[in-house]
């Protein structure tokens, strides 16, 4: 086996493994850079492999959620007061990591995006999320009371708070799902539509996020490069197509706190696993 082709069967796998992590509290980002650790996968420079190929599960729940999308637009378009309360509060809520994100992306990769940090975003964000669910009561987000239980009814407030935790996500291992889930709940927004709104938030976060990194490091990627990329989008596609349904019917009748655990058991064997390797 050539080497070339080593390195597709690696970006086919890790595309299955961003397809089913995407949308999950877990680190989409996290998991990529531990499990390329792992398999020795080498990424372009500037990881844009990680970012690009994420893609993949953003065209998936667009997919999914298109009659949705179709009538925010349109709805939007014909000046429909709730659709552009919906639309307002999407662009609120990207607003703060487009931001962040074109002035310190570039610092916060060579920075955070190791293994080591996302051993410890991993057991925090576990702990928290533990925390949230245990401080829940019924008819209450953490201690704050539930006001909204749709998209519709969320508020700008909310939306702006949800689009701060976005930014957290910057860091790997956080988990983007997860911070504005979490920010969503805390906010005082129903589980199951902060998991909705953290969906259609995602949407325009990683496609800006995609494309901004295709453009800066454009010159980078090499046609190899460029098969991988094209190899791990399929799959992550494929792959979060048959995710994203089946997250929306667990947390229907589950909380988040077997992920939270998930988080924590994972960050502690990577730790070891990272010791032990030196």
């Amino acid at each position: 086996m050539t080497e070339a082709t080593l390195q597709l069967i690696k970006a086919f796998f890790l595309g299955i493994v961003e397809g089913i992590t995407e949308f999950l509290p877990i680190s989409s980002t996290g998991h990529l850079i531990i499990v390329g650790k792992w398999i020795e996968f080498t990424s372009t420079e500037g990881k844009v492999f990680e970012v690009v190929i994420q893609l993949g599960s953003i065209l998936a729940v667009m997919w999914i959620f298109r009659a949705r999308l179709v009538q925010m637009i349109t709805g939007t378009l014909k000046r429909d007061p709730v659709e552009m309360s919906f639309t307002r509060n999407l662009i609120i809520a990207f607003l703060p990591s487009a931001v962040i994100g074109f002035l310190f992306i570039k610092k916060i990769k060579a920075l955070f995006f190791q293994p080591s940090v996302v051993v410890v975003t991993l057991i925090l964000g576990g702990l928290i999320m533990l925390w949230v669910e245990r401080a829940r009561k019924p008819g209450q987000s953490a201690s704050t009371t539930i006001t909204a239980t749709s998209l519709e009814s969320i508020s700008w407030k909310q939306a702006l708070i949800v689009g701060f935790a976005q930014c957290l996500a910057m860091i790997p291992g956080t988990s983007r799902s997860g911070s504005t889930i979490i920010g969503g709940m805390l906010a005082g927004i129903e589980r199951k539509t902060a998991t909705q709104f953290s969906f259609f938030l995602a949407m325009p976060t990683m496609l800006a996020a995609a494309s901004y990194d295709m453009y800066k490091n454009a010159g980078l990627i090499s046609q190899a490069d460029m098969l991988a990329i094209a190899v791990g989008f399929i799959t992550a596609f494929f792959s979060a197509l048959l995710v994203v349904r089946a997250i929306l019917a667990f947390i229907s009748k589950h909380t988040y706190r077997a992920f939270g655990w998930y988080r924590i058991v994972l960050g502690i064997v990577v730790g070891v696993w990272l010791y032990r390797i030196g």
